[in-house]
């Protein structure tokens, strides 16, 4: 039986990570480098050998240290999010009894709340598209898609047309993990893209492997996340936002619109793809300071005398 020591046993968890929970190689880094930091404090100050062996007061010594070194007490519980999914895989391989993390409290996060443009912004930023050019109504569609689709950026530059089912109104997005889910897709972004079909994409030569992608560069690739954020800051600045915006922010506003419209938080999670509901709970605070404000703008109680 071999050795249950960090080398044998990360290389275990690095393939659990990747055939049983379905992780893309990034996701999978991360978690890996968040078992290192701990690897090798238990190691080096320590002298643990065995991750089995790794007790309770040893991850409290050891998150205390990520705090004496300046760690945010968010990057704090990413680690210590990482650490516990290592020892629940512990658990399921039956190599410990309990959680050594079961007990620890999360740090205390201030809830950072995304920024969110308004319906005007967002047609200020389409507007600024200049369409005389090859690429505008690309870029358009790309916003637009951003927009009423919620997509991800890494998921925008992957869109293909055999995942498009234009009768049904759906496209296909995968996203994290590989997980597919449907996005609704209405008539006036199928329109916009099939402007920008026959502005630049027909008249392009395409790059062999590149056929089913539908949003690509002037030399018939696909777009990169970069070249998205580039499009997104230029076009924000030409229509005078002066809030921070990335590619992000549109599917911020997605979820938010959705929200104030009255969708149900369990569509919303299924339309963002977000594997836990708590992760989409956070546009239930922004409703709440949309309603906040809105209170203190107009009820009679809080206009001045």
């Amino acid at each position: 039986m071999p050795a249950i020591n960090w080398n044998n046993t990360l290389r275990d968890y690095q393939i659990y990570l990747k055939l049983e929970k379905g992780l893309a190689e990034n996701s999978i880094e991360s978690y890996l480098r968040d078992v290192f930091k701990l690897q090798n404090y238990c190691s080096q100050k320590k002298g643990i050998d065995s991750p089995i062996d790794v007790s309770q007061n040893d991850i409290e010594e050891f998150l205390g240290e990520l705090y004496d070194l300046g760690i945010s007490p968010r990057s704090q519980a990413r680690i210590l999010s990482g650490i516990n999914s290592f020892f629940q895989f512990l658990v399921l391989e039956n190599k410990i009894e309990s959680l050594p993390t079961e007990l620890i409290s999360q740090p205390k996060i201030g809830l950072k709340l995304p920024e969110v443009l308004t319906i005007e912004e967002i047609d200020r930023i389409e507007a600024a598209v200049d369409l005389s050019k090859n690429e505008g109504h690309r870029n358009k569609a790309i916003i637009e898609t951003l927009y009423s689709c919620g997509v991800r950026v890494s998921e925008l530059i992957d869109l293909k047309y055999s995942n498009l089912y234009e009768d049904e109104g759906f496209i296909k997005v995968v996203g994290k993990g590989n997980k597919e889910r449907f996005a609704p897709i209405n008539k006036a972004l199928m329109k916009e893209i099939e402007f920008y079909e026959d502005s630049m994409r027909n008249h392009l030569s395409i790059k062999p492997g590149n056929e089913d992608y539908i949003f690509l560069n002037r030399r018939g690739a696909k777009l990169t996340r970069v070249m998205i954020f580039t499009i997104v800051k230029n076009l924000a600045k030409a229509a005078g936002i002066q809030k921070k915006v990335s590619p992000h922010t549109f599917r911020h506003s997605f979820a938010t619109h959705m929200l104030e419209g009255g969708a149900d938080l369990r569509v919303i999670q299924e339309l963002l793809g977000h594997e836990s509901i708590t992760t989409t709970e956070i546009y239930t605070h922004l409703d709440k300071d949309f309603l906040r404000s809105e209170i203190l703008s107009f009820h009679p109680r809080n206009k001045k005398k």
